[in-house]
């Protein structure tokens, strides 16, 4: 199926939105943490599936080929980076996130939550087994599971919770918006 223009500029704000989640930085007193899920979420919500998955392969090929979008730069051997597998979990969030979104025939909190946290785990079993292997074949330096768990994800869980509770909050209260306009249908269900 061919994009539209209009297509083309949402999947390319929203991979932009990633960019720049990148580089927002929120304190916490563990570890700060970056808005990228905020919006890798928000544009399986508000794109659905396939654009929101192109929006994500759109962010990440940026970074790849050289553009400095990544929290620590970019670049072909960024895939090399112990925390480049995050950013192939956003594609498989973004993607997983939108095609259960827009099959749904009531938003309820509940259905959203529930898609986000299945993105969400998508993006930490991607991120952490990506850990794992970096650290341990690539670097050949010793890391069990558990530890990579430790690192990987212990930390960020609790604000991704958080920021999943946000993202389903304002989701039930922005697609009835854009469904009664007609433009939620003209996204995400022409696919």
């Amino acid at each position: 199926m061919k994009l539209t223009l209009r297509e083309m500029i949402l999947i390319s704000i929203f991979a932009a939105l990633t960019a720049v989640g990148a580089f927002i930085r929120i304190p916490t007193p563990l570890v700060p943490f970056t808005l990228q899920f905020l919006f890798c979420a928000y544009s399986g919500v508000f794109l659905g599936g396939r654009k929101g998955l192109y929006s994500q392969m759109l962010y990440v090929g940026i970074g790849l080929i050289g553009i400095p979008v990544f929290a620590s730069g970019g670049g072909p051997a960024y895939v090399l980076q112990p925390t480049f597998g995050y950013l192939l979990g956003f594609i498989a969030c973004s993607y997983t996130i939108g095609q259960l979104v827009q099959r749904f025939s009531a938003i309820t909190f509940i259905k959203v939550y529930s898609a986000v946290l299945l993105g969400l785990f998508f993006v930490y079993v991607c991120g952490v087994g990506y850990l794992y292997l970096i650290i341990n074949f690539y670097l050949h330096k010793q890391m069990t599971l558990q530890a990579a768990i430790g690192v990987g994800l212990l930390p960020y869980i609790t604000s991704d919770l958080i920021l999943s509770l946000f993202i389903a909050l304002t989701a039930i209260r922005v697609i009835p918006i854009l469904k009664k306009s007609g433009y939620y249908a003209s996204t995400c269900n022409a696919e």
